[in-house]
Formats: structure tokens, sequence, C-alpha cells
């Protein structure tokens, strides 16, 4: 029994005995040599493939289907799934040739087991699976949102600790107090409805914006005014502050969005597009920023991580390095290209993960939707 090698083309032999496999410690690299990463992502609707190295990145290679989806004005799941299962073996191939290694030359792999779209989990834990099992290295299932976080040391090398990280995606927005970016990531706060990204979206389509909204909204807002409009930032009356210091809110400000919108429509105006964009996104901008800063001082943080694929918006990174810098606070963002989802991310914790000694997942891996931010690996 033999499995395609998709760096050479040969054929390297599976190892019989079952999934208990999975747990071996696999081949061990030259002294001085850190291990060689793997890194598979299929939360969503992007397919990556990232290796890394300790800190190094040497590939990240990414297959999106948003273009499959924009038709539908979201994620269609079973779309994802079949796209990551279309996508997984050419993304890795392209992987090892960006790379210049050989799947042989992989010391362990890891997954995003969770959070995310079910099935699409599954296509990503079940490749991961039978890539470690073939090549008789070890497993290890990361968290998604963890991964955004750990992402940052590939830009600026081992990520300093204790820190703050605001995660910012289409379906997270946290607040987090990193102690150990593989071992423990305690939760301060998160949106109690939307999400931003997903606020985002839904702005971009009143607006006659395509999707994704995120892109779309922070093009059109670099033409517009942001103090147009005084649209409101949730959960920052101080009452809310109370009772919600680090939660967010979108759904209302999306509300408010589409109330605007629709007042302006039926008095027969043009709606400015450009000035909405700017003052919609000035309030997401103004609230995760003020909230992050404030978690930083409270919490006595003088490192503050963004993540996430918000965190590509250009007016909250602008915004973000103002007020830390204002603060005393040393702020890390990554590179644009590893702000959306991606396997570079996903290779970069699990390799702090193997860095560390942690025990690899176990046979039963499987996928979890709902894995809380605190879980950074899926035993």
């Amino acid at each position: 029994m033999s499995a395609a090698d998709p760096g050479t083309g040969s054929r390297t032999a599976v190892p019989q005995g079952g999934g208990a496999r999975l747990l071996q410690p696999g081949r061990r690299p030259a002294p001085g040599i850190e291990p060689l990463v793997l890194g598979i992502e299929t939360s969503c609707d992007e397919t990556g493939v990232g290796l890394v190295r300790g800190t190094t990145l040497l590939a990240d290679a990414v297959a999106s289907s948003v273009e499959e989806h924009a038709r539908f004005g979201g994620v269609v799941p079973e779309v994802a799934s079949r796209a990551h299962l279309e996508a997984m073996v050419p993304t890795i191939t392209r992987a090892c040739e960006d790379a210049g290694v050989t799947l042989a030359d992989v010391d362990a792999v890891a997954v995003t087991a969770g959070p995310g779209l079910a099935g699409a989990l599954l296509v990503g834990v079940g490749a991961a699976k039978a890539l470690a099992w073939a090549l008789d290295v070890p497993l290890y299932g990361v968290n998604h949102l963890d991964a955004h976080v750990a992402v940052c040391v590939l830009d600026g090398g081992p990520m300093p600790t204790p820190c703050a990280a605001l995660l910012v995606s289409g379906g997270h927005t946290s607040l987090l107090h990193v102690v150990d970016i593989a071992s423990d990531v305690r939760l301060l706060g998160e949106t109690v409805d939307d999400a931003a990204g997903e606020a985002f979206d839904k702005t971009a389509r009143l607006l006659g914006l395509p999707y994704p909204g995120g892109p779309s909204i922070d093009a059109a807002a670099r033409e517009g005014d942001p103090t147009a409009i005084a649209f409101p930032r949730g959960l920052t009356s101080a009452r809310d502050l109370q009772r919600h210091r680090f939660d967010f809110s979108f759904s209302g400000l999306k509300t408010a969005v589409a109330r605007w919108v629709r007042a302006c429509e039926a008095s027969g105006r043009p709606v400015p597009v450009a000035d909405v964009a700017a003052s919609f996104q000035e309030a997401v901008a103004d609230v995760l920023t003020r909230k992050a800063v404030d978690a930083c001082r409270e919490n006595g943080l003088e490192h503050l991580m963004l993540g996430g694929g918000v965190s590509a918006n250009g007016r909250l990174r602008e915004l973000l390095a103002e007020r830390c810098e204002a603060a005393g606070i040393a702020l890390r963002v990554p590179r644009l290209r590893l702000c959306t989802d991606n396997g570079a991310m996903v290779a970069a914790l699990g390799a702090q993960v193997v860095a560390r000694g942690l025990a690899p997942s176990g046979p039963e891996l499987g996928g979890d939707s709902s894995l809380p931010v605190g879980t950074i690996l899926v035993p």
C-alpha cells in the first residue's frame, strides 16, 4: 500500500497498523534544524496549505472559492466543501513546490479542527489524518482562531507574552489575553451578535457593493467622509461598559445603516455610497481600537497582536497604530496576505505546539464547528 508524494510524483510507503500511527513521534529533523510543519486550513471558503519551519514561512499556497459564492452573496457550505475536495491535492503540491521540499521532508501535520463550517472542516481534517498516517508523522488539530494570532510570529519572530490579541474576522470578533499561544489563551470579550466581518458583508449588500464586503467597503470609503454620518458605537455607553467592557455589538450599527439608506431612498435622494461606507467603517474601527487599547491598559499588557480577515482593513490598521502608539503599546500586524484564512497560520501554530513538546491529537480527531478559542490543541 502506498501514497503519492505531491512533491516528487514518487510513491511513499504507507505504514500498517491503523490509526495508532498518528500518535507516533515521527521522523526527527537533523540536530539544530527545527521541525518542518505542514498546515492545512479549510474552515470556510479558502483551501490553504502552508509550510513553516520554526517561525520561518517557506510556502503559503491558497485556493479560494470566493468567486463561486459571490453570486449567492455569502458562503454556501456545500459549495465550499466540494471546492476543498477539488483543491486539496493541487494546493499541497503547489506548497511543496514553492518551498522546494517533498512530503518526505515533513515532520508534522497541523490542521484546523474548528471552529468553522462542519463539512469544510471535515475535508481538511480527513486529508490531514490521511497524510499524517501515510507519512508516519504526528498530527495536531488546532484552533482556527488561535492560528490567526499565531501567524504574527511569521512577521516578527517569537511572540512577546503575555500579550493581548484583537481577532476580527467574518465570523468572530474577540479580544484575547495570550499567556502562551500554544497552551493558554483566555477570552476577554467577544461579539454578542454580529461579527465585524459579517457587518461589513451586510452593509456592502445594502449599498449594492460586491461580495466580499470588507474589501468593497474599504475601497468605497477612501472616497468618502468618515464624519458625514454619526452612526452608533455599540456597547460603549457608561451602562454598557459596566457589563460589556470588552464585548462588541455590530447588529445595531448594521440596522442604523439600513434605516439611514432606506430614509435616503424614500426621500428621493441618491445614496452617498462613499460617505455611508466611510462612516460605517469609522464606527467599526473606532469601537474595535478603543476597546483593544482599553483591554491592554486594564490587564497591564504592553503588546497587542492583530489578526483575522478584517485586519486587512486599511482604516482599522491605521487607527489602531495611532492609538497604540499614543498609549505606548507595541502593535504587531501581519502582512495583508496572512490576514485572511491560510495554511501558513495553521502551520505557524502547529510549529509552536511542536516546539513546546505537546502531545499530538489522537486518531479520533474530528471537526468542531463551535470549538472555543481556549481550546488551542484538540487532544
